[in-house]
């Protein structure tokens, strides 16, 4: 089982990266923009669901990497380290260019703008090596429960992005107007993330 403090700063982690400005939120503004609340909240629920595909590969991997090696599992973390360092880097000289594109096309049942999220996230190759890099910072390998850890945070992250996502969609024209009149705000969204993900990596190469 999870304890207390993993759960509170993976989730406060978790919730920073799933709000900064990125493809699949930008998405999900665009869909509820341009076909209502209730198109945004399938499709962003489709997203959030689809980081359970990434959850099993990375429970799987890990946990057999871990089984196999314990120096092996090392490597790989400080390897996420230096990925999630990229990724900060990246954030930040790249902050406030996020964009946001409304479709305009004709109707689309709620059943395939769910399938879309979902598989816009699943097939997602940037998404599978964020969460090996991201779920190993909160895993504690020294327990025997190593699987399970990664599967719960999975489940943890998914539903906080499924809830987040949610809400962006439903929100979603008053949000992508607030925005497009506030660019400093994605700005500086992007320079935190950028920040945090330098952090982690930090963190984990420092620690080892």
């Amino acid at each position: 089982m999870l304890i207390s403090t993993q759960v509170f700063a993976f989730l406060l982690t978790a919730v920073l990266l799933t709000t900064t400005p990125g493809p699949d939120n930008l998405m999900v503004l665009s869909v509820g923009m341009s076909r209502g609340k209730r198109a945004g909240m399938a499709f962003g629920l489709g997203c959030a669901l689809g980081c359970l595909s990434h959850t099993a590969l990375a429970v799987v991997g890990v946990s057999a990497l871990v089984a196999a090696s314990p120096v092996a599992f090392l490597l790989l973390k400080i390897m996420g380290g230096v990925y999630l360092v990229g990724l900060g880097v990246q954030a930040l000289r790249h902050a406030g260019g996020a964009t946001i594109g409304a479709d305009q096309a004709g109707e689309v049942s709620l059943q395939r703008l769910f399938a879309k999220g979902l598989l816009a996230n699943a097939i997602n190759p940037k998404v599978v090596l964020f969460f090996l890099s991201f779920l190993p910072q909160f895993v504690d390998s020294s327990r025997d429960d190593v699987a399970w850890q990664l599967g719960l945070l999975g489940v943890l992250f998914t539903a906080q992005a499924a809830i987040l996502f949610g809400l962006l969609g439903y929100f979603a024209g008053s949000v992508g107007s607030w925005l497009s009149r506030k660019p400093s705000v994605g700005l500086w969204l992007d320079r935190l993330a950028g920040c945090v993900f330098i952090g982690l990596g930090i963190r984990i190469m420092v620690a080892y």
